[in-house]
């Protein structure tokens, strides 16, 4: 199942964000080129293409949104990556489609509206008040109803788990163990893992039993999962 965006005139995009460009970048994901291998599952590659990456970074960025490259967008955050976004998601339903899904970092919202594009329930906790603030305009000028709550995402959000996906846009030096409690018997959790400059994007499975199994999917570089939260 796939949610219908609202899309603005503005979201069709002109030039460096047009149609044309943004199918460009979905042939790189495909390609195989990343040394972490091509993006095969073509609802994550479609939701991709539908959703406007430009319209979640700074005006003066908009040209460079659908290069394959993470882009600041304020408070000492990213947008990540577009093959890192699209490998993350890609691990996210490779067992099915979760129902319910919680993403830890919102920053400006890409990551959570290409997950409710696929028709997930997205609840989703941002550290940073202002980012949270503009996530939360772009989602309801998209018509998304994505929950989302201003708090220290090392938590999680234990009342409204657990969740049949956890996925991580930040990177912690081990796996916080407040998160792995919140995933369903069944569930996936994807997160980046280890200090600057030696970060590995690990996917873990909790089995009926309770038991974790890891795989290290590639070499990622994410901003540090920090605790706490700012207005």
């Amino acid at each position: 199942m796939s949610m219908r965006l609202r899309l603005q005139p503005e979201a069709i995009g002109v030039g460096m964000t047009s149609q044309r460009v943004r199918d460009r970048l979905i042939e790189r994901l495909r390609d195989g080129a990343h040394p972490g291998g091509g993006i095969t599952d073509e609802r994550v590659l479609n939701a991709i293409r539908t959703v406007p990456r430009h319209l979640f970074v700074d005006e003066a960025l908009a040209t460079r949104a659908y290069e394959d490259t993470a882009l600041p967008i304020g408070h000492g955050q990213t947008i990540s990556q577009p093959w890192v976004v699209a490998r993350m998601t890609e691990a996210l339903l490779a067992h099915g489609m979760p129902g319910k899904v919680l993403e830890v970092g919102t920053g400006s919202g890409y990551q959570a509206t290409i997950l409710a594009a696929l028709g997930i329930e997205v609840h989703t906790v941002e550290r940073i008040g202002e980012l949270l603030r503009v996530a939360r305009k772009r989602f309801r000028s998209l018509g998304l109803n994505i929950r989302s709550k201003h708090d220290d995402g090392r938590i999680g959000w234990p009342e409204n788990g657990p969740f049949d996906g956890i996925i991580v846009t930040a990177a912690g030096p081990a796996l916080v163990e407040a998160l792995s409690a919140q995933l369903a018997v069944g569930g996936t959790l994807v997160a980046p893992v280890g200090a600057q400059g030696a970060q590995r994007l690990l996917v873990l499975r909790k089995d009926a039993d309770g038991h974790i199994e890891q795989q290290d999917v590639a070499a990622v570089a994410f901003v540090p999962l920090l605790s706490g939260y700012v207005d």
